[in-house]
């Protein structure tokens, strides 16, 4: 029998297998589809929070202890599979001129530099910029990665040590005198001594015949990619939740829409508008750029955005972390260390009442 089960290998499924076989277990990781080409692959890979003042200090708390981390993690990562993460601290620049006092506020109680900016810095800090609002808020230190890569680099780093199955969708976990034994696949039974599920905008559904369930729904997020000049732009810039990031090659991201549709992955013209007019208005050079890709991928909605990590109650072996929302990049190492901590009845490294499913949201 294996020791542990993971059912999920997106970006929260591949940090919860390295943290744990790092610590002797021994790991099977099950996968719907290909690793990681779910919402890890499909997000922008800010290592922040959009607006991280209006989150919960839970959220917050994962946040900054993640991004305390990712600097060793991309340099483990290179050293282990030559694979370059392209961590790289663009800065991130918010153009709403609301909520400065509460942000400047939320930074001086966090230790998170963030500073208001005049017209004058702004213009001089992003030429050819299309917006210049009165006032702007810069915090220096916010990174980005670039998250096709992380997800690869993570999957090789691994890939020796836990038995991946993908392709294979677990339908049904496994429940005997209320201990969590296994999982029925569409190919047949694994049998383990604990299961995580980190099943992403899918979790809800394998706890549906246990009765109570956390409440994950899909959130559909399309975004496009402009391939652009290097150079062109080297700040991430935020406005009215419409995000540009810059990658290392010049190409251009702009995120990203917010549809309840369900498990409807498809894209639409509509937002290929939205977000192309949004992107033009942000920074009007894009308009000579060529559109180079447009996709959407499903996010794990969770209410206020709260992830839900630890042990399923009545269910001994039954642990979950999903539900990350917009966050499972910056929030995912935290998240990963504090699931293995309590599977591994370790000290935990943060208090895990928060991530409960018995926690108000």
């Amino acid at each position: 029998m294996n020791d542990i089960l993971i059912i999920g290998g997106g970006a929260i499924g591949l940090l919860t297998a390295r943290e744990l076989v790092r610590s002797g277990a021994g790991v099977t990781l099950v996968e719907m589809g290909a690793i990681g080409r779910e919402a890890s692959w499909a997000g922008g890979g800010i290592i922040s929070p959009l607006y991280p003042w209006r989150y919960a200090d839970s959220v917050t708390a994962l946040s900054l202890r993640s991004q305390r981390y990712y600097p060793q993690l991309c340099a483990t990562l290179q050293e282990e599979t030559g694979i370059d993460s392209e961590l790289i601290r663009s800065g991130l620049l918010i153009l709403d001129p609301q909520e400065q006092d509460q942000a400047l506020s939320w930074g001086r109680q966090h230790q998170v530099r963030i500073e208001s900016l005049t017209t004058g810095a702004l213009r001089e800090m992003v030429p050819g910029l299309g917006l210049t609002p009165p006032t702007a808020l810069w915090m220096p230190e916010i990174a980005q990665i670039r998250n096709p890569r992380l997800v690869r680099a993570l999957h090789r780093s691994i890939e020796r040590r836990v038995q991946i199955r993908e392709q294979e969708e677990a339908v049904e976990l496994l429940v005997d005198s209320d201990r969590a034994v296994g999982a029925r696949t569409r190919k047949g039974l694994i049998a383990a001594g604990q299961v995580v599920v980190c099943s992403g905008a899918w979790t809800a559904r394998l706890f549906e015949q246990l009765g109570k369930r956390p409440a994950i729904k899909p959130v559909r997020g399309q975004m496009l990619l402009f391939h652009a000049e290097p150079g062109q732009l080297n700040r991430i810039i935020l406005f009215r939740d419409r995000y540009l990031i810059p990658r290392q090659d010049g190409r251009i991201l702009i995120g990203s829409t917010l549809e309840h549709e369900g498990f409807v992955k498809a894209t639409t013209a509509e937002a290929k508008e939205d977000l192309y007019r949004a992107a033009v208005e942000l920074l009007p050079s894009l308009g000579r750029a060529p559109i180079e890709d447009h996709w959407a991928g499903l996010r794990p909605g969770s209410p206020a955005g709260i992830p839900y990590i630890g042990a399923y109650p009545g269910v001994r072996g039954l642990y979950f972390n999903a539900g990350h929302y917009r966050n499972g990049l910056v929030t995912g190492p935290a998240s990963a260390r504090l699931v293995a901590d309590l599977l591994l009845e370790r000290t935990p490294v943060l208090d895990p009442s928060p991530y409960t499913l018995d926690a108000d949201r």
